[in-house]
């Protein structure tokens, strides 16, 4: 893994920030984030990506970007602070056509002009103006929960808007919870660069290194309001270059695996294991356990749970439950809660405040629809994904009796994603997956009814998904049990080991390799974890 943080302090002090030159991750994936501006992106055909900001107040001695970069992504935040709040400044980016795009903002409008090779955008409460090339190759879901959506010819959805175009290689996912989102035609190529059939660049006959910067907001948040903040062009300046001297390295080969160790035969977790009784392989070449951990290490919780269908009736006992998981995590962990339906909601962030925790459970309502449950699980990865710290291992509590709309007789909308999807997503999950199914059988009576295969495949479905995610697999035949399960995982948490190691195959080709952990001095014993990894 190598994380670079790039050091912006020569732009600190400048009243409008030139533009920066930063090659992506091999993999394309980039996140970008602003939770109080606004977000504009340009899909271009150069290989590298352009990001300036708007211009800050010269009281701000401050930088307002964090940037991360690992192998894998390349993360883009705001996160300038004025006054003790987040302070809006605009994020404008270009970024090659292959780049695979995260974006996201809480209040602030986002602009995407050009397909990249995918598309997740989402914004609380601001708008989203997608504009498309000509003739895209495309599969596009665009949904505001509370706003409306404007397809590319001018017809207006209050929901939800699905379209395929072309082969549907590129994907397209637009969320809002309350804005509008509108689809359009393309800018024209000498407005602003593009992944259609001209860039920036070409279209000026420029060079990089005289490439002009977009307009930006001139933005001060002490004299002006906002709404009344004008456009400004700065002087015409080279992109920035990112010095090796500015860029802060940390290189290791460690990977790391959290395993539970059960026994084989009654499922029992078993305790006090030391590093000596475990064997490490990956492709079949022993590995030298260069680091083990036990229950010490902090977690970040992400509780998942299911209010869809039957469970509104007993929502009162599914919150005492989920106090009473609240009450019994350590004191060093932290717990975000997230409830679905046919919508997700986020009753609480990550924190380790109990009685902010018990509030937020207090005030927890049943979101509205059908089942969603494998769309609640990808927001659920995406979450924690964003949000978790590096430092704490995670782990993802599903509760649900598994019956997404998408399975036979089971009434409704379905989830977006389909269960290989989501199966997929779990084995590469940096994190564990725990999964408690709640019985919700009944006896069919008609055709129409939900038939006993399709309670099994649910059921089935949840077990292979904690086995996917290295966890554990547990059964709720009534709710009322559910508070003691709860408390079962968090005392089955405490056991994880964690194992690290340095690959012997230093290569790094992206190849997929086989890893798995052995106690060969207890032959009863079987340990959950990870069975492949890519490098």
């Amino acid at each position: 893994m190598v994380i670079a943080i790039l050091c912006l302090a020569t732009i600190a002090s400048a009243q409008e920030s030139p533009a920066l030159k930063i090659f992506p991750p091999a993999s394309g994936e980039i996140r970008l984030e602003n939770p109080a501006g606004d977000i504009e992106v340009d899909v271009w055909r150069e290989t590298y990506i352009e990001v300036s900001t708007s211009a800050l107040p010269s009281n701000v001695k401050i930088s307002p970007l964090d940037l991360e970069r690992s192998e894998r992504d390349l993360r883009i935040k705001v996160s300038g602070v004025l006054s003790g709040s987040e302070y809006p400044v605009a994020l404008k980016l270009k970024v090659p056509l292959n780049s695979k795009l995260q974006v996201s903002t809480t209040k602030g409008t986002i602009k995407i002009n050009g397909l990249p090779s995918s598309l997740a955008a989402r914004s609380v409460s601001g708008d989203i103006n997608f504009y498309l090339p000509e003739n895209p190759n495309i599969s596009i879901t665009a949904q505001s929960l509370n706003g409306s959506v404007i397809s590319a010819d001018n017809k207006e959805t209050k929901t939800k808007y699905q379209a395929l175009r072309g082969t549907g290689s590129a994907q397209v996912r637009l969320y809002s919870d309350a804005g509008i989102i509108r689809l359009s035609s393309a800018k024209p190529a000498t407005e602003t660069a593009t992944s259609g059939e001209n860039s920036a660049l070409k279209s000026e006959n420029l060079s990089p290194t005289e490439t002009p910067l977009p307009p930006v907001l001139k933005n001060d948040a002490s004299t002006v309001p906002r709404s009344n903040q004008s456009a400004v062009r700065p002087s015409v300046t080279a992109p920035l270059e990112v010095d090796e001297d500015e860029v802060v390295r940390v290189e290791t080969d460690l990977v790391t695996l959290n395993a539970s160790v059960v026994e084989r035969s009654t499922g029992r977790v078993i305790t006090g294991l030391t590093q000596k009784d475990f064997k490490l392989e990956e492709d079949g070449v022993e590995q030298t356990i260069v680091h083990f951990e036990t229950a010490n290490a902090p977690f970040d919780l992400l509780l998942l749970i299911d209010l869809s269908g039957s469970t509104a009736k007993v929502t009162d006992i599914i919150r005492a439950a989920t106090a009473r998981f609240v009450s019994a995590t350590r004191p060093q962990d932290r717990v975000a809660i997230i409830a679905f339906s046919g919508t997700t909601t986020l009753v609480s962030p990550f924190t380790a405040n109990k009685a902010a925790l018990t509030s937020a459970i207090n005030s927890m309502q049943s979101p509205k629809g059908d089942t969603k449950l494998y769309d609640g699980i990808n927001y659920a990865l995406d979450y924690v994904d964003k949000e978790s710290v590096s430092t704490r291992r995670k782990a993802i509590i599903v509760m649900s009796d598994g019956l997404d709309s998408n399975l036979p007789n089971v009434t409704g909308v379905g989830s977006t994603l389909t269960y290989k999807a989501i199966y997929s997503r779990a084995q590469e999950f940096d994190g564990m997956i725990y999964s408690i199914w709640t019985n919700t059988e009944y006896e069919a009576h008609s055709p129409l009814d939900i038939q006993p295969e399709t309670f099994d495949l649910a059921y089935d479905q949840l077990y292979d998904l904690a086995e996917a995610g290295s966890g554990l697999f547990y059964e709720v035949e009534k709710l009322e049990d559910l508070a003691g399960i709860y408390e079962k995982v968090i005392s089955d948490l405490g056991t994880v080991y964690s194992l690290s190691f340095n690959p012997t195959n230093k290569g790094r080709d992206g190849r997929l390799r086989q890893v798995r952990v052995r106690l060969p001095n207890k032959p009863g014993a079987v340990a959950r974890t990870k069975q492949s990894y890519t490098r």
